[in-house]
């Protein structure tokens, strides 16, 4: 299987919704940093290996048809590269509702994750190295990461050829993600979760 479809938006932007919808629309499995929780003997020690160049995004992808959210989100450059056909999704809000929400929550987690269980620092480092590498290094303060997050979204844009592109907010709903993919539009609603009370359950093994 090959990445038909790669989300070059970064955490805390609807990735969670949009993999959902992903898998709704039958252009799935969709990888997304859940997969990487949820199976992390095999898929820590694989992006590991990504971070520190070397490549493998067979292994890594390996079962998923689409893929969104952090790591995935990181390489947009090197799976553009990987996948010349994939479409692209960029998720996108308002850089200062971000700011506020990844400040919240991702980043929040990445400052203290020496608090977390022995068993989750891989991982957490990982993720480290990860966001690091895509913009957001540790000690970014509200304007800083405002500022990261614009600069993310104008590298996607610079990189990705329009054609293959979609600019998308969540709010948005089915239309233009089903018009872009050649889908019919589903008559469910548009699937939207993982705010940050979820995030924290999430992480924390509740859900």
């Amino acid at each position: 299987m090959t990445l038909q479809i790669i989300g070059a938006g970064v955490g805390r932007t609807g990735t969670y919704s949009l993999k959902l919808a992903l898998n709704q629309l039958g252009v799935g499995p969709c990888h997304h940093m859940e997969e990487v929780i949820f199976n992390m003997p095999v898929q820590v020690p694989l992006w590991q290996n990504i971070v520190k160049g070397n490549y493998d995004w067979r292994a890594a992808y390996q079962g998923y048809a689409s893929a969104v959210d952090w790591p995935t989100a990181a390489y947009f450059r090197e799976l553009h590269q990987a996948f010349p056909t994939a479409k692209f999704i960029l998720t996108q809000r308002s850089a200062e509702s971000w700011a506020e929400s990844f400040g919240s929550t991702i980043y929040k987690a990445l400052a203290e994750r020496h608090v977390f269980p022995a068993e989750m620092q891989d991982w957490l480092q990982m993720v480290n190295d990860v966001v690091a590498r895509t913009g957001f290094p540790p000690g970014l303060d509200h304007h800083g990461l405002m500022q990261a997050f614009n600069a993310h979204n104008a590298a996607v844009k610079a990189a990705i050829p329009a054609s293959q592109l979609l600019l998308f907010q969540v709010k948005e709903g089915w239309e233009p993600l089903c018009r872009f993919l050649g889908k019919p539009v589903p008559a469910e609603p548009f699937p939207r979760t993982n705010d940050r009370v979820e995030f924290w359950d999430r992480i924390s093994g509740q859900t």
